[in-house]
């Protein structure tokens, strides 16, 4: 059976390249990083490199990456270090009510613990207004925590007009001798490998990446701590990465995760190309050949790879078996929640009907998709949505209103130029 693979969002398969990089340090360099002899130094010299390229790739120091075990901990290391550090001066942070489960789970703690916590809403493309998060600011507020771009509906946030602001508000503080500081943390695990990670044009204080999101080994990633961040340890060791993620480094994981960061941040441009246009291809069939089909979240300001829309009149999951059936994998929302039957709360986010969150499908790409597995999909997929909704006793009527810029994918005069040939 063809086996086809659309959720990438979700995880990605290690490159071999990648596998390679690793292979020296599972087994004839497994010395610990903090011993002096021989095989301790070969691995400390590994760790330095991949912390120096990872540097030169976000445009920082190298003493300014923490080694981490993935995105969720660097989340949770940044949200509740800061936190911790400051929370005899601060009681008052902002975020948005579509953070990966990573942020809002961590922010939902804080507010049990007494801190007051600011949800910005978006629009119904997907968006934060940068506007929004300056007037949410108070004098208290310690942490801005937004994501770069939204791992189910793929919509791109400005993170340098936000950076901008909290600059602006950093100078006020420091006119008005308020000492409270202001530190701006983005979650970059789905950006990494299609935008670009410039730390000081952003704007950040606090970034977090996943190894497993850019074909690198799960369990790896980083957290950027701009020099002079002050975070308070989550918990205590041998002082391991400037004290913030104490234990034996994980050698292999590094170096692959370096490797993975090295090999997205070439191959970025002329992969984000490829994959957006059969990106837009695919939402243009999906919405033409499939009556009542919503792109959520705006058509182009997001994530080249990402397709997400919502299917009148079915459940998500039912499609997920059908289609698995069939060899094609997909999700329903994010990978860290598809064991669970509540509504995505992203969906939910933009203003839309549970009846649309219920029925949301993330079709997210990859370096080994191609036009033929998108052609494919559209053979089958009609067929299963028809037989759903057939037994379904759910009836939605749908609006132009609720199709966020129609024009771009309805077929009213759009063109879609993949590969050299031209769809309308």
């Amino acid at each position: 059976m063809r086996e086809i693979y659309l959720d990438h969002a979700a995880t990605t398969p290690l490159d071999p390249r990648v596998k390679t990089a690793m292979e020296p340090y599972w087994g004839s360099i497994y010395g610990n990083p903090s011993t002096l002899y021989r095989q301790g130094r070969l691995a400390k010299e590994a760790v330095d490199r991949a912390r120096e390229r990872v540097a030169e790739i976000l445009h920082c120091k190298p003493e300014e990456i923490v080694f981490t075990a993935g995105g969720t901990e660097a989340d949770n290391i940044a949200i509740f270090g800061a936190t911790r550090m400051f929370s005899g001066q601060a009681k008052h942070l902002i975020t948005t009510a579509f953070e990966h489960h990573a942020g809002l789970r961590s922010f939902e703690a804080l507010e049990r613990d007494g801190w007051t916590v600011t949800y910005l809403g978006v629009g119904q493309d997907g968006i934060v207004d940068p506007e929004a998060v300056r007037e949410a600011i108070r004098p208290d507020t310690l942490l801005v925590s937004v994501m770069y771009a939204n791992n189910e509906i793929g919509t791109i946030q400005p993170i340098e007009k936000i950076g901008r602001t909290l600059k602006a508000e950093r100078q006020k503080r420091t006119a008005e001798g308020n000492k409270v500081p202001l530190y701006f943390h983005c979650d970059a695990s789905q950006a990494a490998g299609f935008l670009e990670l410039y730390t000081e044009k952003l704007g950040v204080d606090l970034m977090s990446l996943n190894g497993g999101k850019i074909y690198g080994p799960k369990g790896s990633g980083c957290l950027y701590v701009r020099s002079g961040v002050r975070l308070r340890p989550m918990f205590q060791g041998g002082g391991q990465e400037k004290n913030l993620r104490s234990g034996t480094e994980n050698v292999p994981l590094i170096v692959g995760f370096a490797n993975a960061l090295d090999i997205a941040d070439a191959e970025r441009v002329s992969e984000s190309r490829r994959l957006a246009e059969l990106r837009d291809y695919f939402i243009s069939r999906l919405v033409r050949e499939i009556p009542k089909t919503v792109l959520n979240g705006h058509p182009t300001e997001r994530l080249p790879n990402n397709v997400n829309v919502s299917v009148l009149d079915i459940e998500g999951e039912g499609v997920i078996l059908y289609l698995d059936a069939k060899g094609i994998a997909i999700s329903t929302g994010s990978a860290c929640t598809s064991t669970t039957l509540d509504p995505s709360h992203v969906i939910l986010a933009l203003g839309r009907p549970y009846e649309y969150a219920h029925s949301s499908l993330r079709f997210s790409l990859g370096r080994a998709t191609t036009m033929d597995d998108l052609d494919y999909l559209m053979e089958v997929f009609p067929a299963v949505v028809e037989k759903l909704r057939a037994i379904s006793p759910i009836r939605m009527e749908i609006g132009q209103e609720a199709i966020s810029h129609p024009e771009a994918f309805a077929g009213q005069g759009a063109k879609v130029k993949v590969g050299g040939r031209t769809y309308k």
